[in-house]
This record gives structure tokens, sequence and C-alpha cells, in this order.
């Protein structure tokens, strides 16, 4: 049971990190979280647990918190605001990706057992993959440039401010399938047997749409901030 408090309580540190980057440093704040997000995930993930009865990886919280991000982005400032935000993470992965797997190109200094083991060990959370790292790419993109397409979709249909829940839920729920699929699709086909592939997706996912599910009460936290800050302003 363990495991699980302490998920839990992951769950609402990330939320409300979000919530308060935003009251200190506005729409900045919301952005600055989207790299944090995909370089923390993409450490935490090598870390397996059991969760729920399941077997999991951590960084799956605070990866889909990417997505509370985008949409109240997209919520307050528009489509374009999250777009930059997305591509803003992409940017960030790609260079993390680049930098640490050029730092462990160094040699570690001869005779110092220690400078041996942290460059052992900075290998085994940085190390390339060449699959496993398209995957990633592959399915954070396509999956957060949906979101913010579907979050204006449903925008367009359901406008009002009492309809934030439906519209974070639909366009979050369906992108973060998209990322699963995409990811599991690419990092694993061919490595393991269909029923396995199906079991790490589901399991994947069913994280994933607790995060979703989760978040909407902040979506609307931060449409209130917005409002404030605006009534501020003016």
């Amino acid at each position: 049971m363990q495991n699980e408090i302490l998920w839990l309580a992951m769950l609402l540190a990330n939320f409300l990190l979000i919530i308060l980057a935003y009251r200190l440093f506005g729409k900045w704040g919301l952005v600055m979280w989207i790299p944090i997000s995909v370089i923390v995930a993409n450490i935490q993930v090598i870390q397996t647990v059991e969760l729920f009865g399941l077997v999991a990886t951590l960084g799956n919280i605070v990866y889909a918190t990417s997505f509370l991000v985008t949409d109240i982005l997209s919520e307050n400032y528009g489509k374009e605001e999250a777009k930059k935000a997305v591509w803003i993470g992409f940017f960030s992965l790609i260079s993390m990706t680049f930098l640490m797997n050029l730092a462990l190109e160094f040699l570690p200094l001869e005779g110092d057992e220690f400078a041996g083991i942290t460059h052992e060990a900075t290998s085994t959370i940085f190390s390339l993959m060449p699959r496993i790292a398209v995957a990633s790419l592959a399915a954070y993109l396509l999956s957060q440039r949906h979101d913010v397409w579907a979050y204006h979709f449903w925008k367009n249909h359901f406008p009002k401010d009492h309809q934030i829940w439906l519209r974070n839920n639909l366009s979050t729920m369906v992108s973060q399938l998209i990322d699963s699929v995409v990811f599991v699709a690419i990092a694993f086909w061919g490595v393991y047997e269909l029923p396995v592939l199906i079991e790490i997706l589901l399991t994947t996912y069913f994280l994933k749409w607790i995060v979703a599910a989760a978040d909407t009460p902040f979506v609307y936290w931060g449409k209130k901030i917005y409002k404030r800050n605006r009534f501020w302003m003016e």
C-alpha cells in the first residue's frame, strides 16, 4: 500500500507545483513546466514499481501532467501559445538526449572509483537507446499536438466555462491513449509477444487515465487564476 499512497501524494504534488508555478510566474510558469515534465519523466521511467497490483514505471504522473499544462494554456491563452509550449518540450527532450549522451563520451577520472561508479550510473539513466528515443519523441509530439487540436475542437462545441471538464477530459484521455499506443508500438513491437504488449499498453494508459481524470479541478483553478490576474491588470 506504500507505493499507492506515495503515487497519490506525487500526483497531488505535481498538480500543486503547476498551480504554484502559474501563481508565481504566470503563463511562463506553465511553459516552464513542460520541459520539467518531459525531462523528469525520462529519468523516473527507469524505475519499475508495483501499483494497484500492476507492474508500472514511474514517470507516468509527471509526463501526464504536461497535458494539464497545455489544456490550461489552451483554455486561457489560445491554441498558438499551447503549440509553442509543445515545441519547447520537444526541443528540451532532444537537447537533453543529445547533451547527456555527449557527456557520456567523456572518460571518467582514472583511478577514481567514485567517478567510475557515477559514470556507470549516469550511463544507465541517459544512454541513448535509438528505438526508445524515437518512440518517446514520436509519442510526445503526436499526442501533444492532438491534445491542443482536440481541446480547441471541443471548446468550439462546448464553449461555456462549466463545460471545461468536458473538453479537458475528451482531449486529454484520447491524447494519452495515442501517446501510449505510439510509444508501445515503436518501442516494443517485435520485442514482446502481443499479449505482453497489450498488458503494457493497458497498464500505462490506466495510470495516465487516472491522472487525466484527476486533473480537471486544476484546469478550473487555472481559469480562476487567469481571471483574477486579468482583473488586477485592468
